[in-house]
């Protein structure tokens, strides 16, 4: 008995030890992505921070905001929390210590508020963002928002595209190694719609034929049997038939995994992708209910851009990234932009060399 107690002390132990190890996450590192402003602006972000062992967990770091053509970069520090039992990351920019600006307007500082989330070995930070006009020696009568507002997506990394802050330099940083896809092929059994066909009735116009009335001249007309046996000749034209699309190989041969569903109110949408995070080259194709749209197509800061029209025909639409390759950082990720007229979604896409990345689009009339 006394062994046995003595195995199930350690078996208990073991298993405190694991749990206690899921729910200690440390976000200290890198975090790389974009943040979008309300009015559609898109800019590059980056974060350097450190988590503290101080409170409810509190956060400290930098960091980078940028556009590619160099109208805006700015570096600053920030503080904040992470709270572990609801994974809430909340961090604002204190001030800024570099800025390069274009506009000649002042600058805006950020107050973040984000959620952690991790898909695989992948990890994210993502939420919105507030902002308010930057107040240099004397208190800030701003308000949070003053300075509009927008989304965050940041995935974690392991390298930066700016100077490493000691902080992150002379600590041993836990940053997960690539994950490995070890999905088995999947080959899905595809139904095919059959198109309706709507036949209308053969119908005969019955005609009416009116005598002659006219007086001046009495003639009796020569009475013509009709046989009732023959029908008018109309011609029969069938509705024309949509072509039926097989869905490519590719489609086929590898799993289609949901990353989102969305419902728009308007039947031409934009699509916009981005590489999400670092740059690291990779490719992919799109395709469009079974159709090929691009092929081949290098993810990075600069969108790859689709337009596609989502009609009330088919009761769905489906959109499939497929990786044709996986970069130097597995696995194939991105960042999918939607905008469909007053509606925007943002969609996080991963897709690898076992399975395709779905967004499927259906059609509402706005009531």
């Amino acid at each position: 008995m006394k062994r046995i107690a003595q195995y199930a002390s350690l078996i208990l132990l073991c298993f405190l030890c694991i749990s206690f190890r899921s729910f200690s996450q440390d976000i200290t590192g890198i975090w790389k992505g974009y943040f979008i402003s309300d009015d559609g602006q898109h800019y590059r972000l980056e974060f350097q921070v450190k988590q503290n062992a101080r409170g409810e967990v509190s956060v400290s770091g930098v960091s980078y905001s940028w556009q590619d053509d160099i109208k805006f970069y700015g570096k600053a520090t920030m503080t904040g929390s992470f709270i572990r039992s609801s994974k809430n990351f909340r961090i604002k920019e204190i001030k800024t210590v570099e800025v390069k600006s274009g506009s000649g307007f002042g600058t805006c500082i950020m107050n973040y508020n984000l959620v952690y989330s991790r898909s695989g070995k992948e990890e994210f930070l993502e939420g919105t963002y507030l902002g308010k006009q930057e107040v240099k020696g004397r208190p800030n009568p701003y308000q949070w928002g003053d300075c509009g507002g927008g989304r965050v997506s940041l995935r974690r990394v392991t390298s930066s595209d700016f100077y490493i802050e000691p902080f992150l330099r002379n600590r041993n940083i836990s940053i997960p190694p690539p994950p490995k896809d070890t999905a088995k092929k999947i080959t899905p059994n595809t139904v095919t719609r059959r198109p309706t066909v709507t036949t209308r009735p053969n119908t005969t116009t019955r005609q009416t034929t009116r005598p002659n009335t006219t007086t001046t001249t009495k003639t009796n007309p020569p009475v013509q049997r009709v046989d009732s046996s023959l029908k008018a000749d109309i011609p029969f034209v069938k509705p024309p038939v949509k072509p039926v699309i097989n869905a490519p190989a590719v489609l086929k041969e590898r799993s289609n995994e949901l990353m989102k569903s969305l419902v728009v109110s308007t039947q031409d949408v934009t699509v916009r992708l981005y590489d999400n995070g670092e740059i690291d080259d990779d490719t992919i194709s799109i395709y469009y209910d079974n159709k090929l749209l691009l092929a081949h197509k290098r993810l990075s800061t600069t969108p790859i851009t689709v337009k596609i029209k989502v009609d009330d025909e088919n009761e769905v639409h489906e959109l499939v990234m497929v990786a044709e390759n996986l970069g130097r950082i597995p696995p194939n990720t991105s960042l999918m932009v939607v905008d469909a007229g007053d509606q925007r979604f943002d969609v996080r896409i991963t897709s690898t060399e076992q399975k395709n990345a779905l967004v499927r689009f259906r059609f509402e009339r706005p009531k």
